[in-house]
């Protein structure tokens, strides 16, 4: 199994590094925000799965022939106090590595989630306090103030998108209205569950280039893909109008500050708890949003973007396959 310990720490270093830098810097994610929010996902998934992977198949080498004769004898040592000699220091260390990893991964992913829950309980704990039904619709929610707020909170069926009555002042029908949908978009599309995983990927590997990188990426093509959504009913200029107002409430208001602090730590959107989202972000999120649909480029052709799917699934499958194959063909 050495050799599939070793390509499996190549893969993971070419995702940590290279691959992820090279992806944030290309221009073409803006055209097919969807391909390239796969593509992420893919490098995020196989890059954790690469790292995992190498030090496991590598501890195990001594005790077996492949994945899965390696695992037995290992459970044999654990469970039935069976003789461990065969396993060298690094051996062990790297076994002890791949679990404690894992088990780091997880927590993060755990903990994040709980406090993103605890942060929206108080969130929806405050609103019930501060804010109105809107005339809008069924899950809109009106808090007054004179700052242009408008954020989603997600929820299952409590998801609400939450106005402040300073942004309807500002907007014009047709704006109001891309807000709303863009909003919805979020919940539709379930992008905090998106947000989540990435934001707890960071937490987990900050000194990892690919989680900076990734959550940066994923933040804004998933407001990119929330503004397509938009403008399936929406002009180009209704909604660069509506972004500029909303961005404006965001950006160094006092009024603004005031308000998140009194409705709670999540930001002027509710996607940002999960995100983790600074006001750099945003900003830069914003300008590229923006950017995108002043100076439009057509999206990538079809075969182009099932190249990139394509990828994608073959990202997945290489080290589940260095992991797999040898043991069934063991």
């Amino acid at each position: 199994m050495f050799w599939a310990s070793y390509l499996l720490a190549v893969l993971a270093i070419v995702l940590a590094w290279p691959v992820p830098v090279l992806l944030s810097r290309a221009q073409w994610p803006a055209r097919s925000p969807f391909t390239a929010m796969i593509l992420w996902q893919a490098i995020a998934l196989a890059g954790g799965l690469s790292m995992i992977g190498a030090m496991l198949v590598y501890g195990l080498e001594p005790i077996g022939d492949n994945l899965i004769a390696g695992l037995r004898a290992l459970a044999g040592m654990v469970l039935y106090n069976a003789p461990t000699t065969a396993l060298g220091f690094w051996h062990i260390f790297a076994l002890s590595a791949a679990a404690l990893l894992t088990a780091h991964l997880v927590f993060t992913l755990l903990l994040t989630y709980y406090k993103i829950e605890r942060q929206r309980r108080r969130h929806r704990e405050l609103l019930s306090l501060l804010a109105s039904p809107s005339a809008e619709g069924t899950g809109t929610l009106v808090i007054s103030h004179n700052s242009p707020v408008a954020y989603c909170l997600p929820g299952g069926a409590r998801s609400v998108t939450v106005l402040s009555d300073g942004l309807m002042a500002a907007l014009e029908p047709a704006e109001l209205r891309a807000v709303l949908i863009h909003e919805n978009a979020h919940l539709s599309q379930r992008h905090h569950l998106l947000l989540w995983a990435f934001a707890a990927w960071r937490q987990a590997l900050p000194w990892l280039p690919t989680t900076r990188l990734a959550q940066e990426s994923v933040n804004s093509l998933i407001e990119m893909l929330a503004d397509d959504v938009a403008l399936k009913t929406e002009s180009k200029a209704t909604l660069i109008k509506a972004i500029a107002i909303v961005a404006s409430g965001s950006a160094g208001n006092t009024g603004g500050a005031e308000l998140r602090q009194e409705v709670s730590s999540l930001a002027l959107s509710g996607l940002d708890a999960a995100a983790g989202t600074s006001g750099a972000d945003s900003a830069r999120t914003t300008a590229s949003r923006v950017s995108r649909l002043l100076s439009p480029r057509p999206e990538l052709p079809a075969p182009v973007r099932s190249i990139v799917m394509a990828g994608s699934v073959l990202l997945l499958a290489l080290p589940t396959a260095l992991l797999v194959v040898p043991g069934l063909l063991g």
